[in-house]
């Protein structure tokens, strides 16, 4: 073969290798890009209780969810006045208690069981008797609404119990240092990349051989 020829041969095979590996690069980093997870995205969706509280609001409110055509909730107030166990003076002392006890302050704490549950005990009482003592200025004035006490008592303490559970032995912070490493180690493009076996490690590209054209 012709000195200028080989020379041709040679510089064809570099250009094509650089355009591949050019492109792989630019495709892994388009994957990267959609499958790894944000840490600080993560991290706010874990800790972030707007929605949950948010949510409890309107149902306090007895405000009920309506679909809008682009899927959206939208909370609406309920035509029956019994659904709507609170004033507005109710609803929101609640939700200033509420808001001690719903934040990152308890999820990111670290106690034991018992300590859990004796602050559950305590706080049980004391939401207990706030209602009772005080359900008239909160809007509960009909037998239909105090008949829905024992139930939202329930509630309540159930979704501070909830959010005191994860603060058991630490779980809480334990879980977001797994999930910051996760996200640190995962290789780019969210997979592990194999080693090509030793049969395609030996075929090397070659512009004069078309089966090397592919793999």
């Amino acid at each position: 073969m012709a000195e200028g020829m080989q020379d041709y041969i040679n510089e064809l095979e570099e250009n094509y290798k650089t355009e591949r590996a050019e492109k792989n690069q630019y495709a892994q980093a388009q994957m990267s890009m959609f499958n790894q997870p944000s840490e600080e995205n993560l991290i706010q969706w874990q800790l972030d209780l707007k929605e949950d509280l948010d949510k409890i609001y309107h149902l306090l409110n007895g405000h009920q969810p309506k679909y809008t055509t682009d899927g959206e909730v939208e909370w609406v107030e309920s035509e029956d006045t019994d659904l709507r166990p609170f004033n507005k003076f109710g609803v929101q002392l609640i939700m200033n208690v509420l808001s001690f006890y719903l934040n990152r302050n308890t999820l990111l704490s670290n106690y034991d069981q018992d300590t859990i549950n004796g602050k559950m005990l305590d706080f049980g009482i004391e939401m207990s008797d706030l209602i009772y003592t005080r359900y008239e200025e909160m809007g509960m004035d009909t037998i239909e609404k105090i008949k829905l006490f024992p139930m939202i008592f329930r509630e309540l303490v159930d979704t501070v119990h909830s959010a005191y559970q994860r603060s058991l032995k630490g779980m809480e912070r334990e879980s977001l240092r797994t999930a910051r490493t996760v996200v640190q180690n995962d290789p780019v493009g969210g997979y592990n990349r194999q080693q090509p076996n030793q049969q395609q490690k030996g075929r090397q590209f070659s512009i004069v051989n078309p089966r090397s054209w592919f793999g």
